[in-house]
């Protein structure tokens, strides 16, 4: 476990962008109830915070991606921390929609999708993969080259490792769900009598604690 994932885990806990409840779960938009409820958007008024992302985002992608010519952001959220990195490569940017706008020029892509562009997608978040791969569908049939992916924070579930390979799309990304265990026990924001639940969960996430 590198220390870049370690230190953003402990950050996400500490300005609340992470909140583990295993005893009081959170229901998500899928139904799936939940120890943990992520929004990273909370990492947007934390300069010290979003500075240490953006850089760090800045050098995966410098390291995993290179001939990188344009960031696209994913709505909403990848929305910002898409522009802040685009802002740092000096690179071009976009971003795509989660559907066509319903007036105007119905873009589902806002931005310049130059054809055969090398685009890397910035996500704050990956859970399913189900919204980043829509991005990636979308830049694709744009005709642009999509690299691949990197998010702040994934929760390693197994559907969304297999999601991204079926689809031959690469990601990385910062920090992960089981730094963020590591953490949350170390800094006491958990006790080790709820790890196992923890663990279940990512595992089976559809099944945890089904009513």
């Amino acid at each position: 476990m590198n220390q870049v994932a370690k230190k953003i885990a402990k950050m996400l806990l500490e300005v609340g962008a992470v909140r583990l409840s295993p005893d009081t779960p959170f229901t998500w938009s899928s139904g799936w109830f939940s120890p943990i409820y992520c929004d990273n958007r909370i990492t947007l008024s934390f300069p010290e915070v979003r500075t240490f992302i953006k850089h760090e985002l800045a050098n995966l992608i410098r390291a995993q991606y290179s001939g990188v010519e344009a960031i696209a952001g994913v709505a909403t959220a990848g929305i910002p921390q898409g522009a802040l990195v685009a802002d740092l490569l000096e690179l071009p940017y976009l971003y795509v929609r989660a559907k066509p706008k319903e007036h105007g020029m119905a873009n589902l892509i806002e931005g310049k999708a130059t054809e055969n562009q090398k685009v890397v997608v910035i996500e704050d978040l990956i859970s399913t993969g189900g919204s980043s791969l829509k991005v990636v569908k979308a830049l694709r049939e744009a005709n642009m080259q999509v690299q691949g992916l990197v998010a702040i924070f994934d929760y390693g579930f197994d559907l969304a490792k297999l999601a991204f390979e079926q689809d031959q799309v690469p990601f990385y990304s910062l920090s992960n769900y089981s730094a963020l265990l590591v953490e949350a026990v170390a800094h006491d924001y958990i006790s080790e009598g709820d790890m196992a639940s923890l663990q279940e969960w990512r595992s089976q996430p559809e099944e945890w604690r089904k009513k």
